[in-house]
């Protein structure tokens, strides 16, 4: 599976509270979290992404609270995948379980700039900068996180696999 979008790029220690601040919390409904997604980060965010749109972050992006609401937060807003220098222990696990593609790879955070459009091939982890023409190459996820990813989180991964 290929996904191609243009670029916001963030830096270090990205945090679950401007991801999705915790004024919007009263809420689990995807939809309306995506409306308020990034927002104490870069206030334009949600008016202009678009669907398949990539997140680039630095090191530790995610940290913070536990809170699964980061994830889709981001998720429904549109975003495709985050790639990132390294990425906090809980929302690593959150993104898979919610079906959130996320990558690791400093090589390509280094050399994708904000609006950069970029092509990355999930099963390959092979990441590719349009605008640039330059490519990375980041750990290709296992087949069972594919699946977790096309059944659209670990719930109806396990759904799936009951059947």
């Amino acid at each position: 599976m290929k996904k191609r979008g243009k670029v916001f790029k963030y830096g270090n220690n990205v945090d679950t509270d401007v991801i999705i601040p915790a004024r919007y919390l009263n809420t689990s409904d995807p939809n309306e979290l995506a409306k308020y997604c990034m927002e104490d980060i870069d206030a334009s965010f949600a008016q202009k992404v678009k669907k398949d749109d990539i997140i680039v972050g630095n090191k530790n992006f995610g940290c913070g609270s536990s809170r699964e609401h980061a994830p889709i937060a981001i998720k429904a807003s549109g975003i495709s995948c985050v790639i990132a220098s390294t990425f906090a222990r809980i929302f690593y696990r959150n993104a898979f379980n919610i079906g959130l593609p996320i990558l690791e790879c400093e090589e390509a955070v280094k050399g994708i700039d904000a609006q950069d459009e970029v092509e990355i091939d999930f099963e390959t982890g092979k990441i590719v900068n349009i605008t640039k023409n330059t490519s990375y190459q980041a750990e290709p996820f296992p087949p069972f996180i594919q699946e977790i990813i096309a059944n659209d989180g670990l719930v109806n991964y396990v759904k799936e696999k009951l059947k």
